[in-house]
This record gives structure tokens, sequence and C-alpha cells, in this order.
């Protein structure tokens, strides 16, 4: 076995406000062959997700900051290419962490997210989507934190996205009624194949006063879930339109994400008390013991046709960068990936 020469993309700087190219340096280093208990990965495909905006800033939070120099991190599907460990061998698919390049190596444990997807039909770029990350942060979202319920209106913000077209999709699965909020006139018509029974376009909206008045039209009796992708007015709004009981799942803030000043919060948080609202944030690791739950229900649902998923690939690590920034400009629909191999 030989060295291989491996391209992958660290941080120049941290970005200020939304992330530019200039953020981003492509490296070019040696990948030693795998010495005994390591081995050897060419990614074939790498996730790009918002959450990792956060990581860009040098403070604390539920995952350690990217450092200026370091090659970055992220989910990544590939195949082993050469192994020094038992229980792996060439040809072996494994899902890791260590995305934004083209090959690894390591020893298993310390960057593997599962040693082999589950046998399910799927295309291996799936295990980074519906079948992955997003997929159980949709499941767990809306089953679990949004206490789901038959015969719920629910609100999906971002529900053209990766996690967002999951919700709507088994919300409806589930026997509610789900109006989605997207961006623009393909992304709508995109949400409406999902199933939706409504969904209203943001960009038309162009102030909350706008923004709420869609949404009222779209849920003229209100809200008992909404399943927050976006934060900002739509956050505002979903308090405006909740019925008293109603859930919310926090689950991203996209839209106050690049924000380099601190936002004003919603001015209607005193409706929290008097509507008796439960919300509540969540992180998707917290629900790694529904994987078997989610695992099962999705290989049904997919299979049967109830649920269907769509990607947004770019080619090349080269891509990347662009592919990342693209996800606060809104060029995805369904799960942003980058085919590298």
């Amino acid at each position: 076995m030989s060295n291989l020469t491996s391209r992958g993309w660290a941080l120049a700087q941290r970005p200020v406000g939304a992330p530019k190219p200039g953020d981003f340096t492509l490296q070019t280093e040696d990948v030693a062959s795998p010495k005994d208990g390591e081995i050897q990965v060419s990614n074939s495909w790498m996730s790009v997700d918002p959450y990792m905006r956060g990581r860009m800033y040098d403070r604390e939070s539920y995952v350690p900051p990217f450092q200026i120099g370091e090659l970055l991190q992220g989910g990544a599907i590939g195949h082993v290419t050469a192994s020094g460990h038992p229980d792996f061998k060439v040809g072996d698919l494994v899902q890791s962490m260590a995305g934004w390049r083209e090959v690894w190596t390591a020893r298993p444990e310390a960057v593997l997210a599962s040693v082999r997807p589950a046998d399910t039909g799927l295309p291996d770029s799936a295990f980074l989507g519906i079948a992955g990350m997003p997929g159980l942060t949709a499941y767990a979202g809306i089953l679990r934190i949004a206490q789901l319920k038959e015969g719920d209106t629910v609100l999906v913000s971002g529900a053209a996205g990766a996690v967002g077209s999951a919700v709507v999709q088994i919300a409806k699965i589930k026997g509610c009624t789900v109006i989605g909020s997207a961006g623009g006139a393909e992304k709508v018509a995109f949400v409406k194949s999902l199933g939706a029974d409504a969904c209203i376009d943001y960009q038309k909206a162009d102030s909350y006063e706008a923004l709420l008045e869609a949404l009222r039209v779209a849920a003229p009796k209100g809200i008992d879930v909404y399943f927050d992708n976006v934060g900002g007015d739509h956050f505002q709004a979903a308090i405006e339109l909740a019925r008293p009981m109603a859930r919310m799942a926090i689950c991203g803030m996209i839209s106050q994400y690049n924000d380099t000043e601190p936002r004003p919060g919603p001015s209607n948080v005193i409706q929290i008390v008097g509507k008796q609202l439960q919300i509540r944030g969540f992180i998707v690791s917290t629900h790694a013991d529904m994987q078997n739950d989610f695992m099962r229900d999705m290989a049904e649902w997919i299979g049967s046709g109830k649920l269907n998923f769509q990607e947004t690939v770019m080619e090349g690590i080269e891509a990347a960068p662009d592919a990342f920034m693209g996800l606060f400009s809104g060029q995805n629909k369904g799960k942003m990936l980058v085919k590298l191999s």
C-alpha cells in the first residue's frame, strides 16, 4: 500500500456575516497508508449542513468550533480502499464525520458516524439525507419534541429543505394538515408535490405583516404545531398563529445564522404564557435512541412510496464551499450534497 494525495477544505479566516469564497482555503495533503487498527477511505459523497455555520464562530457550543487552517468536518460516505483493521475490508461502505476531503486514514472509532449504513436498498447518498442525520432530525423533532397528534395543523418553515421536506411528509403520513413556507414558486410547488395542504412563498411577503397575513390565509384556524428551521419573523408569526397548548420544535434558525449583531426577539413572547405554549429546542444527537425506529419507518415509508426525497448535487471537491454558501441563499431543494467520486 502507498500513500495517497487528497484535497480538502479548511477555514482561511472566520466568516463575518454570510460566508464568502475567501473564507475557505483548498489544501493538498499526503494521506498515509493505514497502520494496524486504521482504515483508509475514499469519500464518494459529502454533506454540507446549516449547523456548520455555528462551528465557524470561535465560541463554545454543543460541538467544538472549527480551527483556522485545519480541515473542516462533516458527514461523508465512502468506501474502504485499504484496511489495517480486522473488522473492515476493502470495498466496505462507511459513514463518517470526515467530510470536506477526498481521502482519509484514521482509526474507525475516531471518525465513524456509523460503522456501516443499514441495508435498505437506498442509494449511498441517502445516508447523508433522508436516511441520515437530517431525516432523523425531522423524525425526532416532529414525533417526540412536537408530540405530533393525528388531526394537528402543522406549520413547517424551511419546508423545501432536507429536514423540512421530511417533516412535511411525516406529518401527512400521520394524518395532519400541513402548511409549509418556502422561498420562490419552484420550491412552493415542490412542497405541495410532497403533499402539503398549502405552502406560502415567503419571498413575496416583504414584511412581517405580509408574512403573517399569508400564513393566516393558509391556516385560518391557527396551528397546533410549529417546526422551526428559520427563526426570525417566522417564529414570531408562529407564536401569533398558535392555538392554546400548541407545541413548537425549534430545530434551527437559518435566517439568523449570519447576523453580525443581536436581533431583537419576538415582540409577542407574552403570548407564550396565556396560550400555554410548549417551545423546545433540540439537537438530534440527544435522540439517537430513536435510530432503530427511524430506520424501520423510513424503510417502510420510502419503500411503499409514502415518502419521497430530493437531492441537490454539486460535483467535485472544488464545489464544496459553493454548496455550503448555497444553503443560505436557498439554492437547494431537499438535501444539498457534494459528489466527490
